[in-house]
This record gives C-alpha cells, structure tokens and sequence, in this order.
C-alpha cells in the first residue's frame, strides 16, 4: 500500500510539472512574446523571482525525491518492468527536466536577474532579449516535453503495477489472505 501511495504522489507531482511548463509553452510564453522589450524582461524577471516558491519546489524536489526511494521500493516486489519503468521515468526527468532546468533554464534567470532594466538603454535591452528568449522557450519545451514523458512513464508503471497486483491476486488460494 505504501509503495502504491509513493508512486500516486510522485506521478501527481510529475503531472504538475508536466502541466506547468506545458502552461508556459501554450500560454506564458505566446502572451509574454507580445510584450515590447522593456516590459518581456520586467515580467520574465518577476516570474523567474516569484517561481521560487515552497508549491513549486515540493513538486519539482519532490520528484527528483520520490523517483528514486519509488525505484528502491519497486526493485524485486513486481515484475522488473515496474521498476524499469521507474528508472526510465527517474533518467528521463533527471537528465530531461532537472538538468535542462539547471543548467540551462536557470543560468539564463539569473543572468537576467541581474540586469538594472532601469540603468540600460533601448539597444542593451533589445539585445539583452535576444540573448535570452528563444534560448529560454528552446529548453522550455525541451523539458516541457521530458516532463510529459516522465508522467506517460510513472502513469505507465501505476498501470503495470495494477495489473500485477490483480493478476498475483487471481492465482492465490481462495483461503488465502494475502
């Protein structure tokens, strides 16, 4: 029951990831977009500062948490798909989400966070756009995309994990409690 429950929560918290920067590729990103210059980078810093957040890092840690104590849990108690598919989900959000996200996402924030929009003229901060959106939305969907496959996978080993339990439940003994 345990193993069931950590693997729920961590399949919840990869769907929100998943969700949230599908959000941003489909929304944020297109409505930003239209913004002029100025105000693209004012906002992009305000969001990059206000994201960091306890909601969002229980969700985006927590996965990075719960992927690997789920795999720990699952190695040996199912069929080894359940717990291949575990790892798969684990490889695919570390390198795909977690590690776009570092070292991609989060060196381009902080570069921007310490730009003085007040202190610069209208070239820097056109420049300074460049330098930064498209690269930024590139690794957006980049890990927008390792994140929906991260859920497709943990949703895949919920199901796979189902489907033993009944069929280990259907070869017991009728006296059996287990």
């Amino acid at each position: 029951m345990a193993i069931k429950f950590l693997l729920v929560l961590v399949t919840l918290f990869t769907g929100m990831i998943a969700g949230l920067f599908y959000a941003y590729s489909c929304s944020v990103n297109l409505g930003l977009g239209r913004l002029s210059d100025p105000e693209y980078l004012k906002a992009m810093q305000s969001i990059n500062r206000a994201i960091l957040n306890p909601w969002f890092f229980t969700s985006f840690f927590g996965v990075l948490l719960l992927l690997p104590i789920s795999a720990w849990f699952t190695y040996g108690r199912f069929d080894h798909s359940v717990f291949y598919l575990v790892i798969a989900a684990l490889a695919i959000c570390a390198i795909g989400v977690f590690g776009v996200t570092v070292f991609g996402n989060v060196p381009l924030n902080e570069a921007l966070d310490k730009i003085d929009l007040g202190s610069i003229t209208m070239e820097e901060i056109k420049r300074q756009r460049k330098i930064f959106e498209n690269p930024w939305n590139r690794l957006n969907l980049i890990r927008t995309l390792a994140a929906i496959a991260t859920f497709v996978v943990t949703v895949l080993a919920l199901i796979k994990m189902k489907m033993e339990k009944r069929s280990h439940n259907r070869n017991l003994p009728a006296n059996s409690s287990d």
